[in-house]
């Protein structure tokens, strides 16, 4: 990961390589950099040039320093919206159909440009992640499900080589991994959800894999079309449950009548 820097720039270029594994996403939120001295090994300077270095990212509030545990990428994402928003869309389930619209457009395109950028690795990482998930599937794995299917919008994002849509992307997989739209395990309920979502990732690797922008994209749309649609049933068969309920626990009219008699 980290390169021989150049010594008429020093410690410049030593800033330089991490600002770039930062913003291409090699080093993400939370990561651990190397022990100093293993890291100026490997940059080829000296450890007053790195210092130097991580110091000035410090300063731009890239990495930090933790005490007794090492130097660490700085969490970068944050969240796409203020806590008083996030509350307020938890409060109107509504915006879920917002979301899911917003997701629609950005991820049919990233899916788009990684069929025409996806480096060897991309495929290799991609591939992985649906064997994973064949496997948590078969072994009605729901949690792992929920994780992989994370990992697998995370992975096209990043195959899409596109710097400004990789963190956008980033930011809005973190509301749907802390579950303020939606709680995912909802999809699983569905009779038919479990296969119908795995079969849908395996639609947009494969358009990938043949360099098909057009039928990635449509694989992609498909997907959310899908989970909005599903959702969305979901959300009315509790609606017309909470309706029933409530008819469970009124008295009936022949009850009240009798009631009226007795007192009588």
């Amino acid at each position: 990961m980290f390169q021989p820097v150049d010594h008429q720039k020093t410690a410049d270029a030593a800033v330089e390589q991490i600002e770039d594994l930062i913003l291409k996403g090699v080093l993400q939120s939370g990561d651990r950099l190397p022990p100093e001295r293993n890291l100026a090994e490997r940059m080829k300077v000296s450890r007053p040039v790195l210092r130097d270095a991580l110091k000035l990212l410090e300063e731009r509030n890239l990495i930090e320093a933790r005490q007794g545990g090492g130097t660490f990428v700085c969490d970068l994402i944050g969240s796409i919206f203020s806590e008083a928003i996030i509350q307020l869309i938890a409060r109107h389930p509504s915006a879920v159909s917002d979301y899911l619209e917003f997701r629609r457009g950005i991820e049919s395109q990233a899916a788009a440009q990684a069929a025409l950028r996806a480096a060897p690795s991309d495929m290799a990482r991609l591939e992985e992640i649906i064997r994973q998930m064949q496997t948590a599937h078969d072994a009605e794995d729901l949690a792992a499900e929920t994780r992989l299917d994370v990992d697998f919008h995370h992975a096209v994002g990043e195959a899409a080589h596109n710097v400004v849509m990789l963190h956008t992307l980033r930011s809005c997989y973190r509301l749907l991994e802390n579950g303020v739209f939606y709680n995912r395990g909802r999809l699983y309920h569905h009779p038919t959800a479990r296969i119908e979502l795995l079969q849908q990732h395996k639609a947009i690797v494969e358009a990938i894999r043949r360099q098909d922008p057009d039928g990635a994209r449509r694989a992609s749309e498909d997907h959310i079309d899908y989970v909005r649609g599903t959702l969305a049933a979901a959300q009315a068969m509790d609606s017309r449950e909470q309706l029933a309920g409530l008819r469970l626990t009124k008295p009936t009219r022949s009850a009240d009548r009798l009631s009226k008699s007795i007192n009588f």
